[in-house]
């Protein structure tokens, strides 16, 4: 597990906007943080070369990209063996479809968010690159209704700013 980093106001305040909006300018950013440009730039770095700011992401609407159907994949593998463990993911993570990969604890051993363009699509991919593999034991299906995002996170004991947040204020993806 990796170990949390310390971090003063002032980065927590960079990361509190960074959250909100990545594409800030650092010129932006330290008027809004109340540092010199400078002093902005190495802070970010410093964040970037600590493993705090992983990256930067684009957001794609999947229904406007054609796939217009999300699921959740429930799959359960045996034998459960470390040495399938790296493979079984690294194939899911390449299919175009997969969004995200989680290794659970459970009857479940992994969670697989998928975006599909209908139902014959989603039965596709369940049958061709899951119920396929020998090592895939069941797949349980979960169709998406509807996702939120949350608010940004913040390291423990910290809370967002007055106004940054508003109650039903989440927003729908």
């Amino acid at each position: 597990m990796a170990e949390s980093v310390a971090l003063d106001p002032v980065d927590l305040h960079i990361l509190r906007v960074l959250q909100n909006d990545a594409r800030s300018t650092y010129r932006d950013l330290a008027a809004q943080v109340g540092v010199a440009p400078s002093t902005c730039l190495d802070r970010v770095a410093r964040l970037r070369r600590s493993g705090v700011i992983l990256g930067h992401r684009l957001r794609l609407d999947p229904a406007k990209l054609g796939r217009g159907l999300q699921a959740l994949l429930s799959v359960q593998v045996r034998p459960h063996r470390r040495e399938l463990v790296g493979p079984f993911v690294e194939r899911v993570r390449a299919l175009p479809e997969a969004r995200s990969v989680f290794h659970l604890t459970g009857p479940d051993d992994y969670l697989v968010h998928v975006a599909v363009a209908d139902a014959a699509d989603l039965q596709r991919l369940v049958l061709d690159e899951f119920t396929s593999r020998r090592e895939v034991a069941r797949v349980e299906t979960r169709l998406i209704f509807q996702q939120w995002e949350c608010g940004p996170l913040l390291p423990p004991g910290t809370s967002a700013p007055p106004g940054t947040t508003a109650p039903g204020g989440i927003t729908p993806v």
